[in-house]
């Protein structure tokens, strides 16, 4: 979310009036050479997995993972910050590679528009971005979608497996959000049309291919991940795989190239790796692991970002990614935004489409004094890892000098290395040079980097570990049908995998009401799932919507081609 001023064009404008230079010479300046390339017109390319042997011997650069306090409506500006802070660092004469994920045609045309980040901080061309850019996402939903067609195929042919219709996990999948399709009847017809029964559509980006991609380290274990893909179960409990059904070496040949990163630049010409796009609540929500193993070889400094707060993302980031990257993060920032620590107040109310009342735009240091905590949580969320925390206080027009200021005051006694006020939207580069002072200090620390649990810890450990050090909970409570998977899974040897936590990104509980910093409640567990392809375990705290709805007016009303062909209207 950025703070408009009058005289900032609008995200589109600004980047389309970026001279974009070849996407050749951007490679060239961080040491990818033109036959490490697979060009998809000037602006854009894929990157060969060849580069990742040449490159190993080399020593890595720093990893600083962007995250954000638990988000509102107004948006803390999570992107703009990732990208601004990249261009702040090379203003200081640092080479840095930005790393962020491909976004969702759902939330673009639907209630989020464009998200290359905004201002003067951006990725482009952002109509590339936040459009189909290199077909990576229609990858995924294709070869999603043909294990889906082999499954009724065989399901048709005879069933030679014997699989139970009513432990049926693999639905299929579209990037668009429509509400209509979470439930439908397939099958209809006659009985050449495949056998009826009762599925659904999740959004592309929901699919565990899509987490696969994002997880895999090489081509074979592309291929390996995708066999492991449990679609169904039989009635004897006997799980059946992508690889039972034949179909796990289609899948691969049709990800082959999108297993390649993709290279774009941002509105001051410094390097962007764009690569995968997994949920945040259901999945890992972060960037792929190849595209930061790549960059970390080629730059001082790497910026990530993981989606949604440090409870969601980062720490997902932390005991998912990392464990399967090798990785090991030096930094933290945390954004957060004057108006946003108002609103963990529990003071004020957003209605969607009404004008942010007036009284969270007047200072208010008791509002912030009440709403705080929620980012001194997160700060110690983040400490928790072992990583140093500097704050970006994203800046908005409205935002008091007391009001920064106290923030900045109280972050540091939370623990953060520093709070420094991020002016990227409206500045760029020169609006970050601050902010990437403070990451380079914090970066010289020495890391301290930990786990929060053992892999050898039993499911409800690991789950009981992110429910009370990380939300804050008093205990956990377990439903009949999660005790049940907790022991189909342990007697499969599926306890040791990393817990994905799928719950509400809009408080630090699973209650999207409790702002702030809850306390002393219990968190359910209504059911565990597995992905063992992208090699995790799920539990669900709540309902969890893996098919996104369009609010009332979506973004896409306002997006069209002017008269010279131009797109207008994506943010």
């Amino acid at each position: 979310m950025k703070a408009k001023k009058s005289k900032v064009p609008s995200d589109i404008v600004i980047a389309q009036a970026i001279k974009l230079k070849p996407i050749t010479e951007i490679a060239s300046k961080i040491g990818i050479k033109r036959e490490e390339l697979e060009l998809y017109g000037d602006n854009k390319a894929k990157i060969k997995l060849e580069l990742l042997n040449r490159v190993k011997a080399k020593p890595a650069g720093k990893y600083i993972d962007v995250t954000a306090i638990t988000p509102t409506p107004l948006g803390e500006g999570k992107t703009v910050t990732t990208i601004g802070l990249s261009l702040g660092l090379a203003k200081i004469g640092k080479k840095v590679i930005t790393a962020i994920r491909q976004p969702s045609l759902g939330p673009v045309f639907g209630i989020k528009g464009g998200a290359a980040g905004g201002g003067y901080s951006q990725v482009v061309p952002m109509e590339d971005f936040n459009l189909h850019l290199t077909g990576d996402v229609h990858a995924v939903s294709i070869a999603h979608n043909l294990c889906a067609a082999f499954l009724d195929n065989h399901l048709h042919k005879g069933n030679k497996f014997g699989i139970d219709l009513n432990q049926i996990l693999w639905r299929r999948v579209v990037d668009i959000s429509d509400r209509a399709l979470r439930n439908v009847i397939i099958g209809l017809g006659g009985k050449d049309d495949g056998i009826a029964r009762q599925s659904g559509f999740d959004i592309s980006v929901a699919s565990e291919v899509m987490a696969i991609l994002a997880l895999t380290t090489s081509l074979k274990d592309l291929r390996q991940r995708l066999g492991r893909i449990v679609v169904a179960f039989t009635k004897e409990g006997k799980p059946i795989t992508a690889e039972d059904l034949g179909v796990a070496g289609s899948m691969t040949v049709l990800m082959r190239d999108a297993i390649k990163p993709t290279l774009l630049q941002t509105t001051e010409y410094t390097p962007c790796f764009v690569h995968a796009g997994p949920f945040a609540n259901i999945a890992h929500g972060n960037n792929s692991i190849i595209a930061d193993q790549m960059a970390v070889k080629l730059a001082d400094y790497v910026v990530t970002e993981s989606g949604f707060a440090a409870d969601m993302g980062m720490e997902k980031f932390m005991n998912i990614k990392c464990r399967y990257s090798k990785l090991v993060p030096n930094c933290v920032v945390m954004v957060c935004t004057v108006r946003a620590l108002k609103m963990h107040s529990g003071k004020f109310t957003i209605i969607p489409g009404k004008p942010i009342p007036e009284d969270l735009l007047k200072e208010n240091l008791e509002a912030i004094e009440a709403g705080i905590c929620n980012l001194e949580k997160q700060i110690e969320n983040a400490k928790l890892f072992g990583v140093p925390v500097v704050v970006a206080i994203n800046k908005f027009t409205t935002d008091t000098d007391k009001e920064i200021e106290y923030i900045r005051q109280k972050a540091i006694q939370a623990g953060a290395e520093d709070a420094v006020l991020s002016e990227v939207w409206e500045k760029g580069g020169e609006g970050g040079k601050d902010l990437a002072l403070a990451v380079v200090k914090a970066c010289e620390k020495k890391s301290k980097f930990n786990f929060l649990y053992p892999l050898e810890a039993s499911i409800k450990e690991k789950i009981e570990a992110i429910a009370t050090k990380i939300y804050g909970a008093k205990n956990v409570s377990y439903t009949a049908a999660a005790e049940d998977k907790i022991k189909l899974y342990t007697g499969l040897g599926w306890d040791k995998l990393p817990i994905c936590m799928a719950k509400t990104h809009l408080s630090l509980s699973h209650d999207p009401a409790l702002k702030g910093r809850p306390t002393g409640f219990t968190l359910p567990v209504r059911d565990i799932r597995a992905s063992i392809g992208a090699g995790f375990l799920y539990p669900l705290c709540g309902d969890m919507r893996t098919m996104p709805g369009l609010p009332s007016i979506p973004a896409g009303t306002k997006v069209d081609i002017d008269k010279d062909g131009k797109v207008v209207g994506l943010f």
